[in-house]
């Protein structure tokens, strides 16, 4: 008598030996991929974003009807303005999540510009990178116009003292000599001794007195540093040539500026054209402003910021004449 073997399965699949129909497959892959979404879900790695194609969408339809645009709001700000109860110190990303695997990349802002004529221009997307170059090009174009007529580093004034030396001090010898900038800045200031044996100190026009010249730096070397200083500079100055004859130097007439020999501030004055005021007069009538004063002497550094001043009051007016002289 013969053994017969049965088999028993509990699966619940088909029987075997069935083929099963397409429709049954079908709805096998759907259960499977529902019940993954299902798991996704649970652990926070899936996130929608039919909302953000539909705002991509609107976005585009708006494009083309020419109408003012901004960007979709990104997943974050969607996510914070529908919970009510969100923390606002929290952080916009939450660290315990798993990564996001959805992202998304604003849409350039897009406006509609229309003139008298309601001409409308195609829309473009602003460049706020170019927007700041060029407001920033403005600023430094007037900034540039702003600043006086040509380079105020290349404007120096200088004031000289000096002392006598020889038979009853009838030599001028330089004793100190000041340099000021465009603004009145002391660039140089120092006391200078003589090469010669000084015979008269003129103390009550120079203010140079014995003790100044003790520890003061000699001609030659001060002669290097002032020179130095000059050149290539337009040089203010008040009798000037008295100065550069002290330092045995001669500057180039186009780059020297005589306030002694300007008829337009004699005229701003109320002196005569060809009259040779002293610096003392000029400021005092211009600025209402004493220099000079007391029996300590003069003061090269006040002498050479009053003769800047000056200078100043009718720059625009002399430079004109002198570039239209030449």
């Amino acid at each position: 008598m013969s053994d017969i073997m049965i088999s028993v399965s509990s699966s619940v699949d088909t029987p075997q030996g069935i083929i099963p129909t397409k429709k049954q497959k079908s709805n096998r892959k759907k259960k499977r991929f529902l019940k993954k979404m299902k798991y996704l879900k649970g652990k926070e790695c899936f996130k929608d974003n039919s909302h953000q194609r539909r705002n991509h969408e609107h976005n585009r339809a708006s494009k083309q009807n020419g109408s003012f645009t901004s960007p979709a709001p990104s997943l974050m700000t969607t996510k914070r303005q529908s919970s009510p109860h969100s923390n606002p110190s929290s952080s916009a990303v939450d660290h315990n999540s798993g990564p996001s695997t959805s992202s998304f990349n604003p849409l350039p802002t897009t406006f509609t510009v229309t003139n008298e004529n309601s001409h409308t221009k195609p829309n473009q997307p602003v460049n706020t990178k170019t927007t700041a170059t060029l407001s920033c090009a403005s600023k430094s174009s007037t900034h540039k116009l702003s600043t006086p007529a040509g380079n105020p580093t290349k404007y120096l004034a200088i004031d000289c003292e000096m002392v006598g030396a020889g038979p009853k001090g009838s030599i001028s010898q330089l004793a100190r000599c000041s340099i000021v900038s465009y603004d009145g800045d002391v660039i140089y200031d120092s006391f200078i001794k003589p090469s010669m044996y000084i015979t008269d100190f003129r103390t009550r026009w120079s203010g140079i007195r014995p003790r100044d010249l003790f520890k003061a730096t000699p001609f030659a070397q001060a002669r290097k540093e002032i020179l130095r200083l000059l050149m290539g500079k337009i040089v203010i100055g008040h009798a000037i040539h008295n100065d550069f004859k002290a330092l045995g130097y001669t500057h180039p007439a186009a780059l020297t500026r005589d306030t002694s020999k300007i008829p337009l501030l004699n005229m701003k004055a109320g002196f005569g054209e060809k009259e040779c005021a002293s610096l003392k007069r000029l400021t005092k009538a211009i600025f209402n402003r004493d220099i000079q004063t007391g029996r300590k002497g003069h003061s090269s550094v006040e002498d050479a910021k009053a003769t800047m001043e000056l200078y100043k009051v009718v720059e625009e007016e002399w430079e004109r004449t002198l570039a239209s002289a030449s």
